[in-house]
């Protein structure tokens, strides 16, 4: 039976990836299609490359001459290498690049562009770029004449000119969110090799992007979303993240690149020690064994294989690994970065401003630089300053705290791996010692531990207490440090998967726990969400959330605990605010809390409406529906599915996709996206909450829904509206087809409602009622003009943010209405509140965006 389990597991798995690799030939061909430009060239390239011999290592000499790019080209009035320059490539492997590049890229963006527009775009950036490129290589000579002269004398071939340039190009009409990502993913690419592998072609490549970025418009027009660059917190985490990647792979490049000359290339010199070559080494000892450039360049010898190398990339490969923290908002990350920057600009300061001063100093053994002046003792500061700026002025962003004792654990591990590689070393050393020189003993052995586990290049001023001769003691003293790095990588990577939640992990997991097993309400799920804090009451069953804004402990919904303690624990929270001198705010409350307040002589206002549906005998029948039934029938004839998907394990064509619509979101309306009792995709990214997406025959995402857990005595019966994001140009009524699917779903699941969750600063108009009539009558005169505050308030927000729209929108499914408060104890702290509560909901936004959402809401009252 197992054996037939097995067998039936490994043919879905076959199965699987047969669907996946169709559907990845099927999105291939289709980009391919309606392509015949980027064909054409593609078949060019080859035919030119296998007749002239190319394919291997590129055209010959004598080829080059006069089909590259370069200044002796051009001299030569051969004008027509701005052309024909990318047609060929440098080896094999650019060839291959090429292939994916234009299957990939080219084929699509033609397809996109019309092949008239994609021609121009092509031909226009690759010889507008090598103009450009040539005449960097001309003024190069000025600032650095040793990467002016390489520039100078190169020639330059590639493809990927061309379709950079195209790429930028095409971007200029996309959507902000592939505008953004191309945009900035291209240039920091671009920049990088300029500056640090720093050819000739890495210059015509970053040329080629620049015009691309700036004949754009006039090519394929601009984006009817326009210029406009608000993203999420999410999306400026992923942007800074490329940025310090790019800075980590740089010296990377420079170290790893013989052929490495651009103006940053200097930077290898962190991963290299002297250039000694074994002839020359041999040369000096002969003179004098004793001499220490004999020892040094023994030194360098034995700190020149495998080990060493890597040990050398270790501090960068630790950098990439502290971007995929950064990229997940992770404040340890952070701070990492901004250490690591800072070690790196001291040390690179102190190394070069040392071998600039050593340098001039004919007898100093400390290596110095060929030419050493001002610009080449100063350049590799510039790189770790830029990114220590951008970190410092982006820190905003990083906020998510690891559970309580992630790292506390991590430096265990890592001091107890720390020793065992010590004993290891030390014992090792003593085994193997006949193969150090000088033979060592313990004392000696545990001295040089420390110097193991740091990269080659900063021990150069340091004599070496022993050196390795047998391979025992060469895997000893050279692997060391890597295992250390290596381990330390993945130790740091592991923490940055394990969950966060919650501004204060710890109190986060309890409320979390003590919410699934017992009571709240549809809005409570939200209490588990990062930026709030906590209050637990003393006998721990219940909890408030609630953050502190401008003096006042707002809360987020109603407590949590058994209802019969409600009134005790809004009592009792009111206490503990006040006696932290703030001044409590029960915010977005359901009317059993505002009965509470009420009962205290608190004040209270309406500040949103909440749409409930009633699951059990849900049908969408009757002329009350009909948007909705018409939403249901074009999905269906449109092949369109509701579709349930976790986005912590969704695929990652789903994810994308959902990311894309909801930045292209957030950019549209030209504003940080609102937080508090409105969720993002950060939290979206919870196991515990599920998405409902509108996906067609061909995998695309049309809309997505996420609804929130609601709890009753440790069960789940209902499910809350949160996150809801339509494609743009896709399914328009994605979102009432959704909303229906769900109802329909988990009413078969035995859910007992759907809450639509509330719309702030909405409410529907309904005759006067004695109820409310009572409600003014006991009401303050500051509570009544906060009220009216709200409504002006509600009705200007309405071109931005449009929450009227989505009540009304919620109306097509006649769901049941219920009302939500606020209340406070002192309607004195009525502007208090308001500052709070406008803080909760746009904690980031800045004085521009504040000066264009004003411009929004006067422009759409006229």
């Amino acid at each position: 039976m197992k054996t037939d389990d097995s067998a039936a597991t490994g043919h879905d798995a076959a199965a699987r990836v047969k669907g996946q690799t169709g559907r990845a030939a099927e999105r291939v061909w289709g980009g391919v299609r309606g392509a015949p430009v980027s064909i054409a060239l593609l078949v060019v390239i080859w035919i030119l490359a296998i007749a002239t011999s190319s394919v291997i290592s590129g055209p010959s000499h004598d080829l080059s001459q006069h089909v590259a790019i370069g200044i002796r080209a051009f001299q030569n009035g051969w004008v027509w290498t701005l052309f024909t320059a990318g047609l060929w490539g440098d080896d094999v492997l650019a060839y291959l690049s090429t292939t994916v590049l234009v299957l990939v890229a080219a084929a699509p963006l033609e397809r996109r562009m019309g092949s008239a527009r994609f021609v121009l775009a092509a031909v226009a950036t690759q010889v507008l770029g090598g103009l450009l490129a040539l005449s960097v290589a001309a003024v190069a000579k000025v600032v650095d004449a040793n990467w002016g002269f390489r520039l100078h004398v190169g020639m330059a071939v590639g493809p990927s000119t061309w379709i950079v340039g195209a790429a930028m190009v095409a971007s200029s009409n996309m959507g902000t969110l592939w505008r953004r990502r191309i945009r900035v993913g291209v240039l920091v690419f671009t920049i990088t090799l300029a500056l640090f592998s720093g050819s000739l072609q890495d210059v015509v490549r970053l040329a080629a992007a620049v015009v691309g970025l700036v004949i754009g418009r006039w090519i394929v027009g601009r984006s009817a979303r326009g210029e406009r660059i608000a993203g999420t917190q999410r999306e400026g985490r992923v942007l800074v993240a490329i940025i310090v990647a790019a800075s980590a792979i740089g010296p990377m490049i420079a170290a790893l690149s013989a052929e490495a000359v651009g103006p940053l290339a200097v930077l290898r010199d962190l991963f290299r020690g002297i250039p000694y070559t074994a002839g020359e080494v041999r040369d000096l000892c002969e003179v004098s064994a004793s001499d220490p450039e004999c020892r040094r360049g023994l030194l360098e010898l034995r700190l020149s294989g495998v080990g060493p190398t890597l040990l050398s990339l270790m501090p960068s490969l630790f950098l990439l690994t502290l971007c995929d923290g950064l990229r997940r908002g992770r404040r340890f990350a952070w701070v990492a970065s901004v250490i690591a920057q800072v070690i790196l600009l001291v040390l690179s300061l102190l190394n070069f401003a040392i071998r600039f001063v050593d340098s001039l100093d004919e007898d100093s053994l400390f290596y110095g630089l060929a030419d050493p002046n001002l610009y080449r003792t100063l350049v590799p500061f510039l790189t770790p300053l830029a990114i220590l700026i951008v970190l410092l002025a982006t820190r905003r962003f990083f906020d998510v705290a690891a559970p309580a004792g992630t790292y506390r654990r991590l430096a265990i591990v890592l001091v107890s791996l720390l020793a065992g590689l010590a004993v290891l070393y030390v014992l090792g050393g003593l085994w193997a010692r006949h193969g150090f020189d000088p033979r060592p003993g313990f004392t000696t052995l545990l001295a040089d531990f420390p110097e193991r586990l740091i990269p080659p290049v900063y021990l150069q001023w340091l004599d070496p207490r022993l050196l390795p001769e047998s391979i025992p003691a060469t895997l000893l003293y050279e692997w060391t440090g890597v295992v250390f790095w290596v381990a330390a990588c993945a130790l740091v990577a592991a923490t940055f998967l394990s969950p966060a939640i919650g501004s204060d992990s710890a109190a986060a997991e309890r409320a979390r726990a003590l919410l699934k097993s017992g009571s709240g309400s549809p809005l409570s799920w939200m209490t588990t969400w990062r930026g709030n804090h906590y209050w637990f009451s003393a006998d721990g069953t219940s909890y408030v959330a609630y953050r502190v804004l401008a003096g006042v402990a707002l809360t987020t919904g109603d407590p949590v605990g058994p209802p019969d303690r409600l009134r005790d624990n809004v009592e009792h929270f009111a206490e503990f605010a006040a006696a932290n001198g703030w001044i409590p705010c029960f915010y977005s409350v359901t009317g059993e809390v505002r009965a509470v307040t009420d009962a205290l002589r608190w004040s209270g206002i309406q500040v949103a409406e909440e749409t409930v549906l009633d699951l059990g005998q849900i049908a969408f029948t009757g002329k009350r529906f009909q948007d909705v039934r018409t939403a249901l029938n074009k999905a269906k004839k449109s092949g369109i599915t509701a579709e349930w998907v976790s986005f912590p394990s969704a695929p990652r064509s789903i994810t994308d996709q959902i990311t894309a619509i909801s930045e292209e979101w957030v950019a549209d309306k030209g504003m940080p996206e609102m937080g508090f009792t409105l969720g993002g995709l950060d939290e979206v990214d919870d196991p515990e909450v599920r998405c409902l997406i509108a996906v067609d025959e061909d995998r695309t995402v049309h809309g997505v829904t996420s609804w929130l857990p609601v709890y009753q005595d440790g069960r789940v019966v209902g499910w809350t509206l949160d996150f809801m994001r339509r494609r743009s140009e896709g399914f328009r009524p994605a979102m009432e087809f959704l909303i229906a699917s769900a109802a329909l779903k988990l009413e078969e699941e035995g859910a007992q409602f759907l809450s639509l969750s509330g719309a702030p600063l909405a409410k529907v108009e309904q005759p006067d009622s004695d109820a409310d009539e009572r409600e003014r009558s006991e009401s303050s005169s500051l509570s009544a003009v906060m009220d009216s505050v709200l409504d002006l308030l509600g009705r200007t927000l309405e071109p931005v943010y449009g929450f009227r729209s989505l009540l009304a929108f919620k109306s097509k499914f006649q769901p049941r209405y219920v009302a939500m408060h606020m209340t406070f104890a002192d309607p004195a702290a009525l502007p208090s509140i308001g500052n709070a509560v406008g803080r909760a909901y746009l904690p980031t936004v800045s004085l521009g965006q504040s000066y264009r959402l004003v411009r929004t809401m006067i422009g759409g009252r006229r």
